[in-house]
C-alpha cells in the first residue's frame, strides 16, 4: 500500500506505509541498520532548557531510548541551548531530573561525559566557528550581504505562485565585489550553497520523501553577529558525535532537506564519519480541536503528571501508544517489553491524539501491577506533601500506609488520589471534617446502633466488624446495606466514598472509631 501527500510549505512527496493503520510486517533490520552492526547504533535526544518538558518531547526521547536499548546501542543526551533568549538557568537541572525520573538514563551527555564532550551546545562555540570557516573555504557555503529589505523587495517581484525564499543573489558575487563589501565592513550572514536537484531520503516511518529543489533555497547557517543557527549546529553535532539515526517529531520534517545537504557537505570536508543519519519522523501529537498539542495546552507538560502521581512506566506506556503498539490485543506493557519488541518500521505515520482519559487508565493499570512495598514507597511523597505523615514517616505511619495501600490500589487512577481517599486515617479525630449533606437527623439511629455494636466487640478485626454491623443495622434495624453503612462511612471517613469500610474501621482502631461516632451522633 502507498500514500502520497504534499506539504505546501516545502513541497515534499512521501511514499510509504498507509497512515490508516500500522503495518505489522516482519522486522527488516537491514533497512534500519544498513551496514551498521546493532551495537553501532547511536541516537540523540537534543532538548532545549526552556522549562517544563513537553510530553511530545518525552515521546521522542522514549522512542530514541528504546531504539538504542533494543539494538544495544548508545543514547546521547545533548542540550541545545544556543538560543540564549529562551533558556532558563534552572531548567537544565529540571531537564536532567525529569529524564532521570522517567528512567530514560543517558549513556553520554551532561553529568556522564563521553568521547564527544562537551554535550551542551553553548560550550561548543569554537567547534561551530571552525566548521563554518571550513565550509566557506570549501565553497559549500558563502557570505551573503543582502539585507532583509532587499530580499523582500526581490520576492515581491516574483510571479504569482513562484517558490519563495532566498534567490541566491550573493552565491556567485565577483571576488572584487566581495572584497569591496568586506573593506567597508558590510554585515553578512553565512549561507549554505544548496545543490541543484531534488533531495530524497528514506524515512523509516514515512518511506521515501522527496523535496523538490525549488523548495529548498540557500539558507542561513550563521547570523551576521556570528551566532550559529540550529541549521548549522544540529547537523555538525550529529556528524561529530557519529549519530546514526535521528528519530524526531514530524514538525521538524521541513528542516530535514537542509540538514541532508549539510551532512553531505560535512562529509566532503572531513567532518564526522562521512555518513548521513537515517531519519524517522514520528507522528504529530494532537490535542483538542485537531491541533498540535502545544506547551500552552493543559496536560502537555511533564511536571503535571509527576504532581498528579502518574507512574513513569504508566506515562511512558501511554506515550508509546501515540504512534506504536506492542500488539493488537493489549495496550499495557512494561518498558522492558517495549525494548524487546520495538520496531521503528511499525511506527504509524498518522497523527496521534492525546487522550487524557486513556492515559489515566493506562497509569491505573500500572498501579495495579505494583507490589505492596513498591506502592507504599510511591505513596510516601504525596502523604508527606499533604502534611499527613512526617518526612520520613515514623514507623507507625509507614506501617499504616503499607496496610492501607492494598485497599486503595484497585480504586485509584493516580497516586495523588490516595491522599484524599485515606487521609481520615492520618488526621486527629477532632480534625475530621464530614462532607456536607452526608449525615442527617435520620442517620442517628444507625450511628447509635453501630456505636453500640462496635463497642462490645472482643476482637476488632474486619470480619468481626462486618458481622457486628450487619447484625445491628441490616438485621436489627431492617436497613438496606446502602442506608445502613452510608452514615457509618461518612462519620468515620468524612466522605461518601472510601476504601472498603470494614477494613478501614479495623485500621482506624476501636478508640478513634468510637470517638468519631460519638462526635457526630
Amino acid at each position: 500500500m502507498s500514500a502520497t501527500s504534499t506539504t505546501e510549505e516545502t513541497g515534499p512527496t512521501q511514499t510509504g506505509p498507509s497512515p490508516d493503520q500500522p503495518v505489522h510486517a516482519p522486522r527488516d533490520d537491514a533497512r534500519v541498520l544498513g551496514d551498521l552492526a546493532p551495537e553501532q547504533v547511536r541516537v540523540r535526544f537534543p532538548p532545549s532548557p526552556t522549562g517544563n518538558l513537553h510530553v511530545g518531547n518525552v515521546r521522542s526521547a522514549l522512542f530514541n531510548w528504546v531504539f538504542a536499548r533494543h539494538y544495544g546501542g548508545t543514547f546521547v543526551l545533548r542540550v541545545e541551548d544556543t538560543d540564549a533568549g529562551r533558556n532558563l538557568a534552572e531548567s537544565y537541572q529540571v531537564l536532567y531530573d525529569s529524564l532521570t525520573w522517567l528512567g530514560l538514563t543517558w549513556d553520554e551527555g551532561p553529568g556522564v561525559g563521553g568521547p564527544y564532550a562537551p554535550y551542551v551546545q553553548s560550550e561548543r562555540g569554537d567547534v561551530y566557528r571552525d566548521v563554518a570557516a571550513r565550509l566557506l573555504e570549501s565553497g559549500a557555503a558563502y557570505r551573503c550581504y543582502c539585507t532583509r529589505e532587499e530580499i523582500e523587495a526581490r520576492e515581491a517581484l516574483l510571479p504569482k505562485g513562484a517558490p519563495s525564499g532566498y534567490d541566491g543573489f550573493c552565491r556567485d558575487l565577483p571576488a572584487e565585489r566581495v572584497e569591496q563589501l568586506e573593506s567597508v565592513g558590510a554585515p553578512s550572514v553565512v549561507r549554505m550553497r544548496v545543490p541543484d536537484g531534488d533531495i530524497v531520503f528514506d524515512d523509516l516511518v514515512r518511506g521515501e520523501v522527496r523535496f523538490a529543489a525549488e523548495h529548498v533555497p540557500d539558507y542561513v547557517l550563521v547570523r551576521a553577529n556570528g551566532e550559529p543557527l540550529y541549521t548549522l549546529v544540529n547537523p555538525v553535532d550529529d556528524a561529530l558525535m557519529e549519530i546514526t539515526h535521528v528519530l524526531r517529531g514530524e514538525d521538524l520534517l521541513p528542516s530535514t532537506p537542509r540538514q541532508v545537504v549539510l551532512y553531505e557537505a560535512l562529509a566532503r570536508i572531513g567532518v564526522g564519519p562521512g555518513r548521513t543519519p537515517r531519519f524517522g519522523h514520528l507522528p504529530t501529537v494532537l490535542g483538542g480541536g485537531n491541533r498540535r498539542l502545544s506547551k500552552r495546552d493543559k496536560g502537555s507538560g511533564l511536571a503535571e503528571y509527576r504532581e498528579q502521581g502518574y507512574l513513569p512506566e504508566g506515562l511512558l506506556n501511554y506515550l508509546a501508544l501515540l504512534g506504536w503498539s506492542i500488539a493488537e490485543d493489549r495496550d499495557v506493557f512494561t518498558l522492558d517489553e517495549m525494548v524487546e519488541a520495538f520496531d521503528v518500521l511499525r511506527v504509524n505515520a498518522n497523527p496521534a491524539r492525546f487522550d487524557p482519559r486513556k492515559c489515566e487508565a493506562i497509569n491505573a493499570s500500572h498501579i495495579r501491577l505494583l507490589d505492596t512495598t513498591t506502592l507504599t514507597e510511591a505513596l510516601v511523597p504525596f502523604f508527606v506533601s499533604a502534611d499527613l505523615v512526617a518526612d520520613p514517616p515514623t514507623p507507625e505511619q509507614h506501617a499504616l500506609l503499607a496496610a492501607v495501600a492494598p485497599l486503595v490500589q484497585e480504586r485509584i487512577q493516580t497516586l495523588s488520589e490516595a491522599v484524599g481517599m485515606v487521609s481520615f486515617l492520618f488526621v486527629d479525630d477532632a480534625a475530621l471534617q464530614v462532607e456536607d449533606g452526608l449525615l442527617t437527623a435520620q442517620s442517628g439511629p444507625a450511628l447509635t446502633a453501630a456505636r453500640d455494636a462496635l463497642a462490645g466487640l472482643e476482637t476488632f478485626d474486619a470480619a468481626s466488624i462486618e458481622a457486628a454491623l450487619r447484625a445491628a443495622l441490616v438485621e436489627g434495624l431492617g436497613l438496606k446495606p446502602r442506608l445502613a453503612f452510608g452514615p457509618v462511612r461518612a462519620a468515620l471517613t468524612g466522605r461518601k466514598i472510601s476504601p472498603p469500610l470494614f477494613e478501614s474501621i479495623e485500621l482506624l482502631g476501636r478508640e478513634s472509631t468510637l470517638a468519631r461516632l460519638d462526635a457526630v451522633r
